[in-house]
């Protein structure tokens, strides 16, 4: 597998995301150009779920974007920080009846078998320590042919901040390849994996900080520097990003299907044999 930080301090990520709850609309510009991406991939499925889990859901906007696609279809919002969830009946007023918001992590869904037929899980995956529990999770919940949409970061997300500021303060990320892998051992089939490279111009690298910091997204990483790094550290990285004027992202996706349990009919075959 491909070189990744230590596990992510999950509760690190959470109390970070907790504190951005109010600005993370506002900040998280990524995510939201990504979800589009991704739902444009979904002209191309024929695909009619009657409830989807939004995993890692945020403030349940893509969720809202995936009612509107899927008239009639019962959402579920499912978040680890609960701060970041829409109130209920706030959700009940943009989605309809049926709708639920959950506070819960990827590892460990609170959903019964076979439960959903579309799990969309935009870019949450990264703040997982464990992606292989997650993924058996969404295959456990899925109903037979049901489908997995996901997106996630690549190892060459934010190397202009990884260059300025060191790599242990900035995640390290999975390869593509090892998604499909854990796809598959997961106990999907048909995975289907691509990558595309994002640039998000920055007129001054404090504001790339701003946004990371206004959308929650820290560094949670479990050997993270623990001491403060100090005022020349910060003049310094701040001036070291003004000369890139931009962030690289490198978003991989994948959408992989439950499989269709194999048929347990017994069938008796009788073999003759002509004697002369």
């Amino acid at each position: 597998m491909s070189e990744r930080s230590g596990a992510i301090d999950e509760r690190a990520a959470r109390r970070a995301f907790e504190r951005a709850a109010r600005s993370y609309a506002g900040a998280s510009r990524i995510e939201a150009e990504v979800a589009a991406r991704m739902l444009t991939r979904l002209d191309y499925i024929k695909l009619q779920p009657q409830r989807i889990l939004d995993a890692g859901s945020g403030p349940a906007r893509d969720a809202m974007a995936l009612a509107r696609r899927y008239r009639g279809a019962n959402l579920i919002a499912l978040d680890f920080a609960h701060a970041m969830l829409p109130r209920a009946g706030r959700l009940e007023r943009w989605l309809g009846r049926g709708t639920l918001a959950v506070c819960a992590g990827l590892n460990r869904l609170p959903l019964p078998p076979q439960s959903v037929q579309l799990v969309w899980c935009n870019m949450a995956l990264h703040w997982v320590s464990e992606p292989l529990a997650a993924l058996r999770e969404f295959e456990r919940v899925l109903s037979p042919d049901g489908l997995l949409m996901f997106s996630t970061l690549g190892p060459d997300t934010l190397k202009e901040l990884r260059a300025a500021a060191g790599p242990a303060r900035v995640h390290a990320f999975i390869d593509m390849h090892d998604w499909g892998d854990m796809l598959v051992a997961a106990g999907f089939q048909a995975p289907v994996m691509d990558m595309e490279m994002i640039e998000l111009e920055y007129g001054r690298g404090a504001r790339l900080l701003d946004d990371l910091r206004a959308s929650g997204q820290t560094n949670a990483r479990n050997d993270r520097p623990r001491s403060l790094a100090g005022r020349s550290f910060g003049d310094e990285l701040r001036r070291r990003l003004d000369l890139e004027r931009r962030a690289t992202y490198e978003v991989v996706y994948g959408h992989a299907w439950k499989r269709a349990p194999v048929s347990s009919e017994v069938k008796t075959v009788r073999v003759f044999k002509r004697f002369s």
